[in-house]
C-alpha cells in the first residue's frame, strides 16, 4: 500500500519473505496492472544508485506538476465516464505523463540475487488522502526460451504527432497478438514487441488509452516538453499560450532552478542524472523523453483457468510518434518468449 502520492519501493527489501519464497529461481519477472505505478527498467535502474532514484523521477513529476490544466482532468469532458465515475475518478493525467514520458514499465525481468534493486514507483498513490491498492504479480523463473516471432504492421495516420491504441478493435492487432499467443501453446511468458529498427521517431508504452489523455495531453508534451511546467511556474504569465516563445523561457529558467535545487540536495551534480535531464533544454522533446522502443505483455493464466495474455483493466500498449513516417506504417517485431 503507498505511503504518499509518490512513493518509491524496493521490492527486495520491502518484501523480504516474498523473496525468499523464490530463493530456487534465478530469474524473477514482475508485472504491474497499473498506469501510474510500475517499474524502472533494469538498465535505468542499473545506472542509478538507489538513492538518486527518486531525483530522476522528481524531474518528470516537475515537468507535469498537478493540476496544471490538462484535458484529461476537465472530468466533465471525458466521455469514458458514468456520473459514479465522474464523482470519484481521480484527475491525474500528470501521473501518467510522468510514467509514459520516464520510461515505467509494466512488466520487467530481474535477476534473483542479493543487491539486485527492484523499484516500484507509484505516482498517484494516494487519492484525497487515501491510499490506492496496488496490485503486481511476481513469477520465479530458470531461463527464457524464445518460441516464435511475427511481424505487424500498425497503420498511423498523416499527422506528424500521433498515439495508435493497440487493443483498438477496428485495427485487429490485439486480437492477432491473442491468436499469436493461442496457437504457440505457452503457459507462462512474456510478449515483447519492438519497433523495427528501421522505424525512427517512435516509441511503444503501456498505459491508458482515454483520449484526451493521449490526443491532447501526450500531444502537447511532444510538441514542448516545458508546456505544463509553463503553466505552473509562478513566472509564467496569465495565458502562456499568447506568447509562447517568452513563456517557454521563463519555463527553462524555472526548471533549471527546480532541476538544480533536486540535484544539490542528492549530490548529483556532473552525475549520468544531471546529462540526461539537462536533454530537455538542447533537443526536442522525443529525445529527451525517456519513452522506449519495446514493451512486454504478460502471459500466464487468467481467473477463469485458461492461459493468454494478461492486462490491467486500463491498460493497453500504445504506438507514439513525433514525425510522420513515409509508408504511413510502422513495423513491430514481436517475439513469444517462455518462461521456464
Amino acid at each position: 500500500m503507498p505511503r504518499a502520492r509518490f512513493d518509491v519501493l524496493e521490492l527486495r527489501s520491502h518484501c523480504a519473505d516474498a523473496h525468499e519464497a523464490f530463493a530456487a529461481y534465478p530469474h524473477c519477472l514482475y508485472w504491474s496492472s497499473h498506469t501510474t505505478a510500475g517499474f524502472l527498467d533494469r538498465s535505468l535502474a542499473a545506472r542509478l544508485s538507489p538513492e538518486h532514484v527518486p531525483s530522476y523521477l522528481e524531474a518528470f513529476r516537475a515537468l507535469f506538476p498537478e493540476g496544471a490544466g490538462y484535458e484529461h482532468d476537465r472530468l466533465e469532458r471525458r466521455d469514458d465516464l458514468d456520473p459514479t465515475q465522474r464523482a470519484s475518478e481521480p484527475r491525474n493525467a500528470d501521473s501518467h505523463l510522468a510514467f509514459i514520458a520516464g520510461g515505467l514499465r509494466a512488466c520487467v525481468t530481474h535477476p534473483n540475487r542479493p543487491g539486485e534493486s527492484v523499484f516500484f514507483v507509484d505516482l498517484d498513490g494516494v487519492v484525497e488522502g487515501k491510499p490506492r491498492r496496488r496490485f503486481t504479480r511476481v513469477i520465479g523463473f530458470h531461463a527464457e526460451r524464445h518460441v516464435a516471432t511475427t511481424h505487424i504492421e500498425v497503420p498511423v495516420s498523416a499527422h506528424p504527432i500521433d498515439s495508435i491504441n493497440l487493443k483498438d478493435a477496428r485495427l485487429g492487432i490485439y486480437q492477432q497478438l491473442s491468436e499469436f499467443v493461442a496457437k504457440a501453446g505457452t503457459r507462462k511468458g512474456r510478449l515483447r514487441i519492438v519497433l523495427d529498427p528501421a522505424e525512427r521517431h517512435s516509441a511503444l508504452t503501456i498505459n491508458e488509452y482515454e483520449t484526451l489523455l493521449m490526443k491532447h495531453d501526450l500531444a502537447e508534451v511532444l510538441r514542448n516538453p516545458l508546456r505544463f511546467f509553463a503553466e505552473k511556474s509562478r513566472h509564467a504569465l496569465a495565458n502562456p499560450r499568447a506568447v509562447p516563445a517568452k513563456t517557454l523561457d521563463y519555463a527553462k529558467y524555472d526548471f533549471v532552478r527546480v532541476l538544480n535545487k533536486s540535484l544539490d540536495a542528492f549530490g548529483l551534480r556532473g552525475s549520468i542524472v544531471e546529462k540526461i535531464l539537462a536533454r530537455t533544454l538542447a533537443v526536442p522533446a522525443a529525445r529527451f523523453l525517456r519513452m522506449r522502443r519495446s514493451v512486454s505483455l504478460l502471459v500466464s493464466e487468467r481467473e477463469d483457468g485458461t492461459h493468454g495474455l494478461i492486462e490491467g483493466t486500463y491498460q493497453s500498449p500504445i504506438l507514439v510518434q513525433w514525425q510522420r513516417t513515409p509508408r504511413q506504417a510502422r513495423r513491430l517485431d514481436v517475439t513469444l518468449i517462455e518462461l521456464r
